[in-house]
């Protein structure tokens, strides 16, 4: 089955689309990064659909099944794993991973050099930042992006301080302000964001509620 491409949408040379994808009307996908030429090497794999608005610059290599909301933006020397989606109007900034199973929000913003396991999804207008020392002459070299490690999730609004890792299956509560390391299986709520709980004892306490208190392990 071939892709179904608007005939507003822009494609550059050198843009490498897979089979059974929708490309929406004013959609533009390989488009040159400064100091680059058009023909940058760019590819999406089977079965995206690409929605409408959405800006991806060359020099990025994503998987199959890849989806976006309308208004999104994927900048240079991406790299995106299968079944990934990035909500309407998120920004994912230069040389960001973002493995299979991501999910990103509409309104969030990824800075460069972040990089988001399998599985973790960042909320709706959470902020990662990766300016460690925004005002020095060399603020470029010194950027960080956080990690997520896999199945992590951002609540809406969060903010995450440059570098900073936040732990397998741990839960930043909304409008949290993440300014050191999330263990794994952690909650964290506030600002700045402390422990509150952990994944296991609320799971636990779930199941406790619901009289299936011989199901924790």
């Amino acid at each position: 089955m071939s892709s179904q491409i608007s005939a507003h949408a822009l494609v550059y040379p050198g843009v490498d689309l897979g089979d059974e994808s929708t490309i929406d009307p004013w959609v533009i996908l390989g488009y040159p990064s400064p100091g680059s030429s058009a023909e940058r090497v760019f590819s999406i794999g089977r079965g995206a659909v690409i929605r409408s608005h959405t800006v991806i610059y060359a020099g990025c290599v994503i998987g199959d099944d890849f989806r976006t909301g309308h208004g999104s933006l994927v900048r240079e020397d991406s790299d995106i794993g299968d079944r990934v989606s990035i909500g309407s109007h998120s920004v994912v900034e230069h040389h960001v991973r973002l493995a299979d199973d991501v999910r990103i929000h509409s309104g969030a913003f990824v800075p460069e050099y972040s990089v988001i396991e399998e599985g973790a999804w960042v909320g709706p207008h959470a902020a990662l930042t990766n300016a460690r020392y925004p005002l020095a002459r060399d603020a470029k070299a010194t950027l960080r992006g956080p990690r997520l490690l896999r199945g992590s999730k951002i609540g809406a609004n969060a903010t995450l301080l440059p570098g900073v890792v936040i732990g397998a299956d741990a839960l930043v509560g909304a409008g949290s302000v993440v300014v050191r390391d999330v263990p794994d299986r952690a909650i964290v709520a506030g600002n700045p964001a402390r422990v509150v709980g952990t994944i296991d004892a609320v799971a636990a306490y779930a199941l406790a509620d619901a009289g299936l208190a011989g199901e924790v392990r």
